[in-house]
C-alpha cells in the first residue's frame, strides 16, 4: 500500500495545476515515503488535465462539473494510501506544508491547515469563517479553528469511512470535520498561511454560505441532536411562560391557550430532540460491533 496520497480537486486550473503538481512531487520526494498525486479534474473544458499529466500526476476526469466535494470523493475512492492529503489546485495552499500535516498524523486521526490572520482571503470570506468556526464549535462542545479549510491530511480508512456522508460542493470540509469529531476520532490544527487563489474563485458566497448552513444542522442532527432540540425547546418554553406571566400580571387577564400551547410545543420539542439522541446512540452502537 502507498503511504501517502494527495488527492487535489481542479476545475479551470490549467494555468497552475501544473506548478501546484511538480511541486507537491518536489515536497513528496524529500520524505523518502511512497506516495501518489491524483488530480479529478472536475469537468473542465480547459487544458486543466493535459497539464496535470504532463507534470506527472495521475487524473481521473468527471465527464462534466460535479462538485468540488465530488472530486474529492472520486479521490477517496481510487487512493491507495494510509494517509490522504487534501488540498486545492488553485494555488492557495504551500505545498511546503504537507510535512507539517504529516508528522502530526502520527498522533492525531485528522490533521487541518488552519489558516492565520495573515492568510489572503476577503474581509468577506474571513467573517465568514468565524461565523461558522462559531457554531461549529457549540456542536462539537471543541473549538474549531477553520472548519472550511480544504487543506487536511486524514487517515484513510477513516476518510473511506466518511465517505458516504460528504456532500459533492464545497461543503466537504463542513461535513468530514463535524463527523470526524463526533465520531470520536481525534483532530488538531497545525496553522497556515494561504496565498491569493489564481484565477476566479469557484464559491458563491451566498448560496454555499447557506449550503454550510444546512451542513452544520444537518450534522448536528445526526451527531448530536439535543445541541438543537434543546435551546429551542427551551426558548419555546419560556416564550409561553412569560407572555403567560405577561398577560396575568400586567394585562390582568386569564393566562391564555396561546401560552399553553408554546409550553406543550416545548415540552414535544424536547421529547423529539431525546428520541434523535437515542436513535443516534444506536447508530453509533451498531457502527461500533461492525
Amino acid at each position: 500500500m502507498t503511504d501517502i496520497s494527495v488527492i487535489i480537486p481542479a476545475y479551470r486550473e490549467e494555468k497552475i495545476i501544473g506548478a501546484v503538481v511538480e511541486k507537491v512531487r518536489q515536497v513528496l520526494e524529500k520524505t523518502g515515503q511512497s506516495f501518489e498525486i491524483i488530480v479529478v479534474n472536475d469537468g473542465s473544458d480547459d487544458a486543466t488535465a493535459r497539464e496535470a499529466e504532463k507534470a506527472g500526476a495521475h487524473v481521473i476526469s468527471h465527464p462534466y462539473n460535479i462538485g468540488n466535494g465530488a472530486a474529492i470523493k472520486t479521490g477517496i475512492r481510487h487512493a491507495q494510501g494510509k494517509i490522504l492529503v487534501m488540498m486545492d489546485g488553485d494555488g492557495q495552499h504551500n505545498p511546503e506544508d504537507i510535512p507539517r500535516l504529516l508528522d502530526a498524523t502520527q498522533t492525531y486521526d485528522m490533521v487541518v491547515g488552519a489558516r492565520t490572520r495573515n492568510s489572503k482571503a476577503t474581509f468577506q470570506r474571513k467573517l465568514a469563517n468565524c461565523f461558522y468556526n462559531g457554531i461549529a464549535s457549540y456542536v462539537c462542545a471543541r473549538k474549531i479553528q477553520d472548519l472550511t479549510s480544504g487543506f487536511r491530511a486524514i487517515k484513510g480508512n477513516i476518510a473511506r469511512e466518511m465517505l458516504p456522508l460528504l456532500p459533492n460542493t464545497f461543503s466537504y470540509p463542513t461535513t468530514i470535520t463535524l463527523a470526524v469529531v463526533r465520531s470520536g476520532y481525534s483532530l488538531t490544527y497545525v496553522p497556515i498561511q494561504t496565498s491569493w487563489r489564481t484565477g476566479k474563485s469557484k464559491i458563491r458566497p451566498l448560496t454555499d454560505g447557506t449550503r454550510f448552513l444546512l451542513i452544520i444542522f444537518k450534522i448536528a442532527t445526526l451527531y448530536s441532536p439535543m445541541k438543537l432540540f434543546l435551546p429551542i425547546s427551551v426558548m419555546t418554553f419560556l416564550a409561553g411562560f412569560g407572555y403567560g406571566l405577561y398577560r396575568v400580571l400586567i394585562l390582568d387577564t386569564r393566562y391564555g391557550p396561546t401560552s399553553a400551547m408554546l409550553m406543550t410545543v416545548s415540552v414535544l420539542i424536547f421529547l423529539i430532540g431525546l428520541v434523535s439522541e437515542q436513535i443516534a446512540q444506536l447508530r453509533f452502537d451498531r457502527s461500533d460491533r461492525n
